[in-house]
């Protein structure tokens, strides 16, 4: 169930009412008439299923309480109500099919968005990925992985292509590639660093790297495994599951791939240098393409099915 808070200008709050009334799946609707101070108006409050969210959401901003009220939205995870049972049951398809377009373009907007905090996330995996190539230490891979905040534009690239949002796809972007920019070149000047206090050796990242040679060794199960993932991903973003997202993370070799890219590129070894960018970008393209083609998949069966149950 999601739990509605609305500031809605008094002329507006009758249709408001009347349109939550007539949306299948809402419950426990309270008006406080006058209660709203900033912006002045009536506050109305209500819960409804999650599978008739997204359409009561978009009849509300067909009031245009987005520009001249409020419409704030909030998952409840525990509610102890019949009539909140029958909401939901009344309610066509099933909560974890739903999409909330809204809610799904408002988080990929936040985690799309370059900031100080993204490029310390994606510079600290990718550093942290660099001392695992040279040491061919696994843990320290799957380690960079998780903390590689690299997910979020991806998912915003996907959502801007399904929702024909350009402004997130152009922000999403940006974040992308002036992310890993950045990541790459302070790892390499850190590379540096390290190779002159003798902590990073070429013969140490050249050597044979059984449990990381992977990293710089693109194929199409490469591609195969970034394809799944994106859909794993983009699946946990619409269903809620965040944590989905930690196996999504830990399975694509997005980040080991730029930090190898970077510690093979101040010993001049191109060969992995073009391999670990070829890995890069064949993971970003399996991703991208995943996700875009399961949002589609997930938009057409949702409509399919509210006409079916409509």
């Amino acid at each position: 169930m999601l739990h509605l808070r609305l500031i809605t200008p008094p002329d507006s709050t009758a249709d408001a009412i009347r349109l939550i009334e007539n949306t299948v799946g809402t419950t426990h609707l309270v008006v406080f008439p006058g209660a709203a101070r900033d912006p002045g108006g009536d506050v109305v409050t209500c819960d409804v299923a999650r599978e008739a969210g997204d359409q009561l959401l978009t009849g509300l901003q067909e009031l245009g309480l987005a520009q001249t009220g409020s419409i704030a939205v909030e998952n409840i995870d525990l509610s102890l109500s019949a009539r909140a049972d029958k909401a939901e049951s009344d309610a066509p398809g099933e909560g974890a099919d739903a999409v909330l377009w809204e809610h799904l373009v408002d988080a990929t907007h936040e985690e799309s968005t370059l900031s100080v905090t993204y490029l310390a996330f994606i510079t600290l995996a990718t550093m942290i990925a660099a001392c695992g190539v040279v040491l061919d230490n696994a843990i320290l891979i799957v380690g960079a992985m998780a903390v590689g905040p690299e997910f979020g534009p991806l998912a915003g690239i996907c959502t801007a292509a399904v929702q024909r949002a350009p402004r997130l796809a152009l922000r999403s972007l940006v974040a992308l590639l002036v992310g890993f920019a950045v990541a790459m070149a302070v790892t390499v000047g850190f590379s540096f660093f390290m190779d002159a206090v003798g902590l990073f050796t070429k013969d140490q990242l050249e050597a044979d790297r059984p449990n990381t040679g992977f990293i710089y060794a693109p194929d199409w199960f490469s591609f195969v495994v970034a394809v799944l993932a994106g859909a794993a991903g983009t699946l946990s973003l619409t269903s809620s599951k965040s944590g989905a997202l930690v196996g999504v993370a830990i399975s694509v070799t997005t980040v080991p791939a730029a930090a190898n890219a970077a510690v093979a590129l101040i010993y001049g070894d191109t060969n992995q240098t073009l391999r670990s960018s070829e890995q890069l970008l064949l993971n970003l393209l399996g991703i991208i393409l995943a996700g875009i083609a399961t949002l589609l998949i997930q938009k057409w069966l949702w409509t399919r099915q509210q006409k079916v149950t409509g």
